[in-house]
């Protein structure tokens, strides 16, 4: 059985990394070192994988270059 993917818009994306502003998330997805998880388009607003998002918080974290809210 598989699960549906579970997708974030920029602005919960944004509030959850502390209310970033949105030059600095348009700066994350340009940078090529920071390997920040692709958008999706749909009807011109942007989503994120939830997984994907995850999975880029924890390999950061891992490398210390971020914390974890809780």
């Amino acid at each position: 059985m598989s699960s549906a993917k579970q997708y974030i818009v920029r602005r919960n994306l944004r509030a959850r990394f502390g209310n970033i502003s949105e030059m600095t998330l348009w700066r994350w997805e340009r940078d090529k070192k920071l390997s920040f998880p692709r958008a999706i388009a749909i009807n011109g607003r942007k989503y994120y994988d939830l997984a994907e998002i995850e999975e880029w918080e924890r390999t950061r974290a891992a490398a210390g270059q971020i914390h974890l809210r809780e």
